[in-house]
């Protein structure tokens, strides 16, 4: 698969693993090499979190950062250079012993689900621990404590079938009553810096180039080859559908795309901002800057698939998927971003809304790849975005939108952008409806105009998700709760239309 084998820390130690194909899971050689066999398989495609693993690599400033993600759809060549860390691991974290095998007492977040009743069957119980110990690590680092909902947001890629999430929200809880135990993270530090000094992974199979410039020349030598980031939905071709892989460009070790930051806009001689996000950078780092600039983006962001999902996937993946129910495009076109793309040296823009054709097909060439997202900070319009799904947690939109709205002084409609998802081939904007806005009093009159208008502009399918009547009904029903927000006068207060603003007010 490459000149050198792969490369992590694990167990206390760094192995070196020669993976039988570029696309063997983490959860594979876990069960069937490691015989970690705490890590489940539950439904191998990253919904119901059995398979939980954290993953461990170095930040920005040289500490260690860690993730929860999905070891059922993480391919094993993407772990070189990090530290992968399962069940196994957490009851010897302050021990001073990370030796294999050596029993430890349990870890607070264990102890508090036993004695919390959180646990039966016991077949998801492991996935729980690592989400809960993700989480515990975390909020000691910072001194803090979680709420209850925000405990609830850390599992929402966990599922149980059989206990019930009461108790195990109550371990969440309990666990931060006894004096902390925390990983120590100096070894680890120091094992992922000699890692670092490795080559990067060239074999035929598997590329991980490490700059931009590599990835370009990679791209244009191989351009047949597919491009790998966080695995969220390439890992089900290979789990769900069997297809081969032959040739993988992992972006992952990319640094320069996994930037998130303000930047003078790209047009010449302009001084306006715009914030850039690269196509490597995950969902949860491009939704969270997002959110702190778009505060009503807030329930979105939460609702973005599940925290480990959101961990690994990128937003520059889910935007060049181009699926029709894809819940970033919605939003970054309402937004009026770019798309940036590259071609070698070449590197050009187009308006998002641009880069769709059909369903699954766009304007890439051969050998270009998308570089990333830039979203103007100039823009006045207010926002907001709606995901209506059969979950509320780690689900798939039957439809989904971003709308944008300006208002001059008088409440009459300036400008407007309503981009929706599930009710075409491609997420796309409805230019019927904005046009019947644009230019009239934000009034219910010109609402029921738009409305009627979303007619013209789609003509939805029925699938198992929901039915085409569905479909229209909350395709209008979303602008009108839209107007509602945004009226002149008299919007509806944010604790009304937004599940967390209730959960964070006072009873």
């Amino acid at each position: 698969m490459s000149p050198r084998p792969v490369r992590f820390f694990h167990r206390g130690a760094v192995v070196e693993v020669e993976p039988k194909a570029a696309t063997r899971t983490v959860l594979e050689w876990l069960r069937e090499e490691a015989l970690c066999t705490g890590t489940k398989e539950g439904c191998a495609e990253g919904d119901c979190g059995a398979c939980t693993v954290v993953v461990g690599e170095l930040g920005a400033g040289g500490q260690l950062e860690m993730k929860p993600v999905n070891a059922c759809i993480r391919f094993l060549p993407t772990l070189d250079g990090k530290a992968l860390f399962t069940v196994e691991d957490v009851a010897e974290v302050g021990r001073g012993s990370s030796r294999p095998g050596q029993p430890g007492t349990l870890h607070p977040a264990q102890q508090a689900l036993v004695a919390c009743h959180g646990s039966q069957c016991g077949f998801c119980t492991p996935g729980f621990v690592m989400s809960l110990w993700n989480c515990y690590e975390r909020h000691q680092a910072a001194g803090t404590r979680p709420t209850r909902q925000q405990l609830a947001d850390d599992l929402s890629g966990n599922l149980c079938r059989c206990t019930g999430y009461r108790p195990i929200l109550d371990a969440g809880q309990q666990m931060f009553e006894p004096p902390a135990r925390r990983l120590d993270a100096a070894p680890v530090v120091a094992a992922l810096k000699t890692l670092a000094a490795d080559a990067p992974l060239a074999g035929p199979a598997f590329r991980a180039p490490r700059t931009l410039a590599e990835l370009a020349a990679a791209r244009l030598q191989h351009p047949q080859a597919r491009l790998l980031a966080g695995s969220t939905d390439i890992g089900l071709w290979v789990t769900k559908q069997f297809r081969e892989l032959p040739e993988l460009i992992y972006v992952g070790d990319v640094a320069e795309l996994r930037l998130v930051e303000e930047r003078a806009a790209a047009d010449a001689g302009s001084s306006a901002r715009m914030l850039h996000i690269g196509a490597g950078a995950t969902l949860e780092a491009a939704w969270a800057a997002l959110h702190q600039r778009w505060p009503a983006l807030r329930d979105m962001w939460l609702r973005f698939a599940s925290l480990p999902v959101r961990h690994a996937g990128t937003m520059g993946g889910n935007v060049a998927n181009g699926s029709p129910i894809g819940d970033s495009a919605p939003v970054l076109i309402a937004l009026d971003a770019q798309i940036v793309l590259r071609q070698g040296e070449r590197v050009r823009r187009m308006p998002l809304a641009d880069f769709y054709v059909d369903y699954m097909k766009n304007r890439l060439e051969p050998g270009e790849f998308v570089q990333g997202l830039e979203v103007p900070l100039h823009n006045p319009c207010t926002l907001r975005a709606y995901k209506i799904s059969k979950r509320f947690d780690s689900d798939i939109s039957a439809v989904s939108a971003g709308m944008a709205i300006e208002l001059d002084s008088t409440g009459t409609v300036r400008d407007v952008r309503l981009a929706y998802g599930g009710l075409a081939a491609i997420v796309k904007r409805a230019a019927a409806a904005e046009g019947a806005l644009r230019g009239q009093p934000w009034n219910e009159v010109t609402l029921q105009r738009g409305m009627a208008a979303l007619a013209e502009d789609f003509k939805p399918l029925t699938d198992m998700r929901a039915s085409a009547a569905y479909r229209a009904q909350v395709a209008t029903n979303l602008l009108r709760r839209f107007w509602l927000e945004t009226r002149p006068g008299a919007p509806l207060a944010e604790r009304e239309v937004s599940v967390y603003a209730r959960h964070a007010a006072p009873a």
